[in-house]
């Protein structure tokens, strides 16, 4: 019996430790499992924070290489932030309209019959050959291509001008200015008060004394040579006109 009992309590402690090897070896295993998931899932979000680090330092790179190929792209968006469609017009109408008031002055200095059409001409040529260039700088700044040629309807009304003589083309000529300048001074003094870009708005304001000026000298030859009584409104100042009478005073 008790060699029985020796035997059996051998086969039991056998399978306990059968038991207990399969339980530790399965335990092992899946611990093992675990680890190399964790593994896998470290390495994995170490790719991808490599990855998106690189990926970012790409993004700079390249934005920096476009810079540097184009360093004032940056700004002209800048300058061109803050325009809009009338302000961008403005400079436009400017432009042609100075380069005919240059044209069209040079034609006076040489044509005109009085002192002070000739005079007032090239106060024109030297007045607005310094706005042009000025208007001109502005656009270049804000990425504006300006005309270097006059447009159809600014060389016909040239044309049509120097093609007279004596007293005609002196009133013809003081007739034009009169309602140029008129014109340049409303829409200067608009664009100086209601421009959008600070710069353009600018020089509208530093400009519109200019343009006042020339008008109240047009309306004097107006009144000289003839061409009638011509009121115009300016804050060139005071109470002004052609004759004497009636107001200068532009709203």
């Amino acid at each position: 019996m008790n060699n029985e009992q020796l035997i059996k309590s051998a086969h039991v402690w056998a399978v306990i430790v059968l038991v207990a090897s399969t339980v530790f070896g399965i335990a092992r295993m899946s611990d093992n499992m675990i680890g190399a998931q964790n593994s896998n899932q470290n390495n994995n979000s170490n790719s991808n924070t490599s990855g998106n680090v690189n990926s970012s330092r790409n993004k700079n790179a390249n934005t920096s290489s476009r810079n540097a190929a184009n360093p004032n792209a940056t700004g002209e968006q800048a300058a061109m932030g803050n325009m809009n469609s009338a302000d961008q017009k403005f400079v436009m109408d400017a432009a042609l309209g100075g380069m005919m008031e240059v044209e069209l002055g040079r034609w006076a200095a040489q044509k005109g019959t009085t002192d002070g059409v000739k005079q007032f001409g090239r106060r024109m040529v030297d007045d607005h050959s310094k706005a042009n260039t000025e208007l001109m700088s502005l656009a270049s700044r804000k990425g504006i291509t300006l005309p270097t040629a006059l447009d159809q309807k600014h060389q016909a009304q040239i044309t049509k001008i120097t093609r007279m003589t004596g007293a005609d083309f002196d009133r013809a000529y003081i007739k034009m200015m009169l309602s140029d300048h008129k014109k340049d001074v409303s829409e200067f003094e608009k664009q100086s008060t209601k421009g959008a870009d600070a710069d353009i708005k600018a020089f509208a304001g530093t400009t519109l004394p200019t343009l006042q000026e020339h008008l109240t000298m047009i309306q004097a030859l107006s009144g000289t040579t003839g061409g009638g009584n011509s009121n115009s409104n300016s804050n060139h100042g005071g109470s002004k006109n052609s004759n004497g009478n009636g107001n200068s005073n532009r709203p």
